[in-house]
């Protein structure tokens, strides 16, 4: 039990940054057993195995998730140590971290819930012993058993209500600068999006055009594109905190700026020097509106088995296939889009990007371009941009607009993308998750049952708590994925954890929010019913949690950290 010579009054364990560091050191002992374990099976000549990956894929998966939440703690622990020693690190931030740390804890030695229904427990990563032994290490059994008790669940609630009308429940740790950022982009998201994103989504209309012009001169499409292009030359950190303002929101608006994201950094890290002056500055003005057509019906995250066709007649490429789940096309001018070159290859090395233009559509006439064809697929959240199935026959693309000048090079363009793209979505996930953690506890506070709030049912109020915690883990996994990239440091693990843990995050707190609502949030009129809708995607594009998982177990089994 939790004494008075363990915790301060609070319930704030004693010397809590230090034991969340011994923590992480003894995790790092934890996580090198297990990877030891599996690769005699995944990888038993020292490279992966695919019939064994395929064959065992639980196990590989599960691995993939304990990795993920060794290095949230870790960027967990590192935040906090951060802000104690800046006089920063106040009540509610030891609180929270100190629960995530415990549940985590918990989690890790008893059974991490992978999804709704798939637990990976110690024993089937061949670790049973290890993680008992990991319990018994006095600092985790310490987290574990007195960090998140009713006592401390009850003193973080408390807290709580001070909360609504604040950007983060915790102090993020981030600069001046992004703060003002984040607050500049929370009032115009409060002010221009919030009062009519439910509208938008019940209606499946578009995100009005004077709001994606207003998001243009607030800069939110050059954001990261060099000052010499006319863009602001930020970094991906300052991405993450306005994707999560937007996506606060609404998901739609946060993901507007996603295509804006892909289109310039595959210009910048491919295209000729004369394509990055015609289209960058374009792109940073909002003149340009970009889309992604990448994904094609049968191949979904095969992207090795892409079929659509580009066949050169002179100075033109002729393009005929079939995409799909393409987002914003009719409104784009821009199309950013993978297709097959060389005719008889059947894998990556045939692959290439071209930078095709097409005229803006309307509903009427979606796509009024020679050889383009596209019926909507009507979908369950996830509106504003509208979804599309598009069919190309003969639509000609010049051959200067290919990406870089040189066949061959798409894959690998495109590889270049993924990095930032999971990070903007994990930075999606974040401001899905803060609106539903708003909309869940402004409900607690406001609905009466039993004479009494119901926030005041530790049920409710446990629930709550949790999502702020995870909030804390998903933000600093976040930011710093964000901060690799800024340093050009590879980033693909990073940024591949935050967009698994973020988008599982999301969906858990939409979901506890929409049963704190209880009947009220099954009604359409809620806007937690749109929230629940918007977060189920989050787990399926940028990469499906099942592959995510799958490439961050074969990075760290054959030599990632």
């Amino acid at each position: 039990m939790t004494g008075p010579d363990q915790t301060g009054g609070s319930g704030v364990l004693i010397n809590l940054t230090t034991a969340m560091t011994a923590a992480v050191a003894a995790l790092d002992v934890y996580k090198q057993a297990v990877r030891t374990k599996i690769a005699l099976i995944l990888a038993p000549t020292g490279k992966p195995d695919r019939k064994a990956f395929e064959m065992h894929q639980h196990m590989a998966h599960g691995f993939a998730w304990v990795v993920t939440y060794v290095e949230t703690l870790r960027e967990t622990a590192h935040w906090a140590t951060r802000l104690e020693a800046d006089g920063e690190f106040g009540e509610i931030e030891a609180l929270l971290s100190q629960i995530l740390f415990s549940d985590y804890l918990a989690q890790l030695v008893g059974g991490i819930p992978m999804n709704q229904g798939e637990t990976i427990r110690p024993h089937e990563l061949e670790t049973l012993e290890e993680a008992e032994a990991l319990f018994d290490v006095p600092v985790i059994r310490r987290l574990i058993t007195e960090g998140k008790t009713q006592q401390t669940m009850a003193a973080t609630a408390k807290l709580l209500p001070d909360a609504l009308g604040r950007a983060t429940v915790e102090n993020t740790g981030l600069d001046e600068t992004l703060n003002m950022v984040r607050d500049q982009f929370r009032r115009y998201a409060e002010d221009k999006i919030v009062p009519h994103a439910h509208d938008w989504h019940l209606k499946n209309e578009y995100i009005p055009m004077e709001v994606v012009d207003a998001m243009a001169e607030l800069g939110v499409f050059g954001l990261t594109i060099p000052e010499e292009f006319g863009g602001f030359g930020m970094g991906k950190t300052a991405m993450c905190v306005v994707s999560e303002e937007l996506s606060r929101g609404y998901i739609g608006t946060g993901s507007l700026g996603t295509r804006s994201e892909i289109a310039a950094e595959l210009i910048m890290i491919g295209g000729t020097q004369a394509q990055k002056e015609k289209y960058l500055p374009a792109i940073a003005s909002g003149e340009i509106l970009p889309t992604a057509v990448f994904t094609e019906p049968n191949t979904g995250s095969d992207l090795g088995a892409l079929r659509t066709r580009a066949v050169k007649h002179g100075n033109t490429y002729k393009i005929t296939g079939n995409k799909t789940w393409i987002t914003h096309p009719v409104r784009a001018d821009l199309m950013t889009l993978l297709v097959r070159t060389s005719p008889d290859t059947t894998n990556f090395s045939g692959l290439s990007m071209l930078l095709a233009e097409k005229p803006r559509g309307s509903d009427a006439q979606p796509f009024p371009a020679d050889g383009m064809t596209g019926g909507e697929i009507e979908v369950l959240g996830y509106r504003g941009m509208k979804e599309y199935e598009i069919g190309f026959d003969g639509f000609e693309v010049p051959t200067e607009n290919l990406l870089g000048d040189k066949e061959g090079m798409g894959f690998k363009h495109l590889m270049a993308t993924f990095e930032s793209a999971r990070i903007q979505t994990a930075g999606r996930a974040i401001g899905v998750t803060q609106y539903a953690f708003e909309l869940g506890l402004r409900y607690a506070l406001d609905r009466a049952q039993f004479g009494q709030p119901i926030f005041n049912f530790p049920r409710v109020a446990n629930k709550l708590v949790m999502m702020a915690a995870e909030l804390v883990g998903i933000r600093q996994l976040t930011y710093f994925s964000a901060r690799q990239k800024d340093l050009g440091k590879r980033c693909d693990l990073e940024a591949g954890m935050a967009k698994l843990l973020a988008a599982r995050a999301a969906w858990a707190a939409a979901d506890n929010a929409l049963q704190i609502h209880g009947g009220n949030g099954f009604a359409l009129e809620y806007p937690i019913s749109r929230v629940l809708q918007d977060a189920r995607i989050l787990n399926i594009f940028e990469g499906a949690g099942e592959v995510q998982a799958m490439v961050i177990a074969r990075r760290v089994i054959t030599g990632g950290n």
